[in-house]
């Protein structure tokens, strides 16, 4: 199978990490017999200083005419001087531009990094592994917003329709088919109309997926919830919002972020995959880096957009057995040596 890729290493360490990622796809496709075609392309900090744009134009034709799109990391205190342009507007163009809705986010505690997790060892004994489906295009940071005439009173309005709502929960309908079929929708319904949409919706889609088990909670006990009895989720769908901040909170309790692979959905197979993690300009060149956020980002992408679970699997068992040798960067290290970001891409290769 013959596949192109979209490449945007962006800024900081962005180039690094994306580098050993391409090194495993590489190493995956000749393992599976897959093909990997790939296109460089700019965006973000980088794209300001070759084009003034974080965005060109250029590079969002190209990421359309790809099957996915891989993405390192963009931003930096170098480019914050610059009046009315931010490196991270490419991150809202690429969504927008590419029709993306659905943002995935693994919250996934390896067994091996567990003394880094904050929570006690009886609470996440068996270790965690959630997923949050976030609304990614609607919601009150795409709603109106402004102040009064006399700047007194501000507003932004939350707002979804039926069926921005609608598509995000089949689309996590569908990914807990893959996982252990229970889906958690997180809302305010006992204080918001949008929230009565989300569980007026939920009836609807979930009526299509008989084998799921659907249960709701309110977001503030959700947040508690997450770290009370995180291994009672196992994929949690709700608004932009909720999301936003849900998913970093999930982040969290994991210890580990720079363990953690995300990816943003559009409709079919399309996909852009990104570490949770950002362009940490202050290590960048030094080869001390993790690359196993975009890694496992890269195992998302074959998984959801190119259909090749094996694959994914073969990924994110080598992760795993590169951890069991005791392979660590600077950030999972504890009481271990560290080895070099690149020294990481050698082993997830060797354990495939």
């Amino acid at each position: 199978m013959i596949k192109n890729i979209a490449v945007i290493p962006g800024d900081g360490i962005g180039e690094e990490v994306v580098a050993q990622t391409v090194r495993v796809l590489d190493a995956v496709g000749e393992k599976f017999g897959h093909k990997f075609n790939y296109t460089y392309l700019e965006a973000g900090g980088c794209a300001i200083d070759s084009t003034g744009k974080p965005l060109p134009e250029a590079t969002l034709e190209a990421c359309k005419k790809s099957d996915s799109v891989l993405l390192g990391a963009v931003g930096g205190p170098k480019w914050d001087h610059i009046p009315g342009i931010r490196p991270e507007q490419a991150l809202l163009g690429l969504r927008g531009g590419l029709g993306l809705f659905a943002n995935l986010r693994p919250a996934i505690m390896y067994d091996q990094l567990k003394e880094a997790c904050p929570l006690k060892e009886s609470i996440i004994e068996g270790g965690l592994n959630i997923m949050i489906v976030r609304e990614l295009t609607g919601g009150i940071y795409f709603g109106k917003s402004g102040r009064s005439e006399d700047g007194k009173t501000g507003y932004d309005v939350e707002e979804y329709s039926f069926y921005e709502i609608e598509r995000l929960l089949r689309q996590a309908a569908e990914i807990a088919m893959k996982r252990n079929k229970h889906v958690t929708v997180v809302d305010k319904a006992n204080i918001l109309e949008t929230s009565r949409m989300w569980r007026e919706c939920a009836g609807k889609v979930f009526a299509d997926y008989p084998e799921i088990r659907v249960d709701f909670l309110y977001v503030d006990n959700a947040s508690m919830q997450l770290v009370r009895n995180p291994r009672q989720f196992d994929v949690i769908a709700t608004s932009n919002i909720f999301g936003d901040i849900l998913s970093d909170e999930a982040s969290q309790i994991t210890g580990s972020i720079g363990m953690l692979p995300s990816a943003s959905l559009g409709e079919g197979s399309f996909g852009m995959y990104e570490p949770v993690h950002g362009s940490a300009p202050d290590i960048a060149g030094k080869n001390i880096a993790n690359p196993l956020a975009t890694i496992l980002s890269g195992a998302m992408m074959l998984r959801y957009s190119f259909g090749m679970q094996a694959e994914a699997d073969a990924i994110e068992a080598a992760v795993g057995k590169a951890l069991d040798a005791g392979c660590r960067t600077a950030d999972i290290a504890g009481g271990v040596t560290p080895i070099g970001t690149k020294e990481m891409g050698d082993a997830v290769i060797k354990f495939l």
